[in-house]
């Protein structure tokens, strides 16, 4: 699954893939193919993105447009 918006995030927040990869504690080439779409980014990966970012798991998943986690 491509998820165009883990790219925008870590953009946005000027961060390098390695420095992702780094915090989940992945080689830079696996969170390269989260990215890319080539590989499923595990649950627990995508949670821990989604607190990183302050944004919900349906927002980078783009089910939603709105970035804020409901609460």
């Amino acid at each position: 699954m491509y998820l165009p918006r883990l790219r925008d995030l870590r953009e946005d927040n000027d961060l390098k893939q390695t420095d992702i990869a780094e915090f989940l504690g992945i080689r830079q080439t696996v969170y390269s193919r989260y990215e890319r779409g080539f590989q499923n980014i595990p649950l627990e990966h995508l949670i821990r993105l989604a607190q990183k970012y302050g944004v919900s798991t349906d927002y980078i998943l783009g089910l939603t447009k709105n970035p804020k986690p409901n609460r």
